[in-house]
């Protein structure tokens, strides 16, 4: 082996460990992108609202926001809804009034770090959270009154509460099949599975969701390829329903009129009211 040779080697070695290193010790910093606190002082919405602090233990608090419907007609029930890896509740209230327009209420949770939710970041924190908005929806509603929501990171979450807990119907926009499989496509060279804190297996749950599921994803999703949703199809039910948006993107889906349809249908489903 010649000198040159050797010393590529060494280098590539030193970049691949570097890297490796770097993603174990930053892969919070990598996966989620929090904002601690809302741009104004009230969250960015036109719709009602009320704000629910729930202590979780001694050091830790999770704060949920409740957009209401119009009181004049009757709620048919609650959307729980699980939003993305970014900022907090203000960003993602814009997307509760599709669900407020259909008479559900819509309940949203900030996970650890993000908005006015505090504690530790883990995995096992963010289902800690979700059973407990569930046990709360509980309180008021039946289960065939409780949609469960993931938006893209929401989806393992979401889809991790169906399995376990029953729910009118599951439904998940931008769906990943577990998050070690959508690193992959990146750093495919590393033991993902291994490395990665945060598994978030959305595969594992699916089959495991008694509840009708219902998925969107557009197949110019730059965040979440459409070919890792997709993998996801050969575990839903017979009478399950995938949506396929030509041309959407990964935040752009509330603007196709197909997903508003779609959203509408599941919604109408019901006629039950508290």
């Amino acid at each position: 082996m010649n000198a040159r040779l050797f010393n590529w080697i060494k280098v590539a070695l030193i970049l691949y460990g570097s890297i490796g290193i770097a993603v174990y010790y930053l892969q919070d910093q990598f996966l989620f992108h929090p904002q601690p606190k809302y741009k104004h002082e009230k969250i960015n919405t036109n719709l009602p609202y009320r704000e629910v602090n729930i202590p979780f233990n001694a050091s830790s608090n999770l704060h949920l926001v409740q957009f209401t419907t119009d009181l004049t007609q009757p709620c048919k029930g609650v959307v729980l809804y699980f939003h993305g890896n970014r900022k907090n509740i203000d960003w993602y209230a814009a997307y509760a009034q599709t669900f407020t327009r259909n008479h559900y209420e819509v309940w949203m949770i900030d996970y650890p770090g993000f908005g006015k939710s505090t504690g530790k970041l883990t995995e096992q924190r963010l289902y800690d959270y979700a059973i407990q908005l569930y046990k709360l929806a509980r309180t008021r509603y039946q289960p065939n009154q409780i949609v469960l929501y993931g938006k893209s990171m929401g989806t393992g979450i979401a889809s991790q509460l169906a399995s376990i807990r029953d729910c009118q119907t599951l439904i998940l926009e931008t769906p990943y099949y577990s998050i070690p499989d959508l690193l992959r496509q990146y750093l495919f060279m590393y033991p993902l599975s291994r490395m990665i804190h945060y598994q978030l297996p959305t595969y594992q749950y699916l089959p495991k969701v008694t509840a009708p599921i219902v998925i969107f994803h557009g197949t110019r999703d730059g965040v979440i390829p459409y070919r890792h949703a997709s993998k996801l199809k050969a575990l839903l039910k017979k009478d399950d329903q995938f949506y396929t948006l030509v041309n959407g993107t990964h935040n752009n889906l509330s603007s196709f009129s197909a997903f508003q349809k779609g959203i509408d249908s599941v919604l109408m489903k019901t006629s039950s009211q508290r």
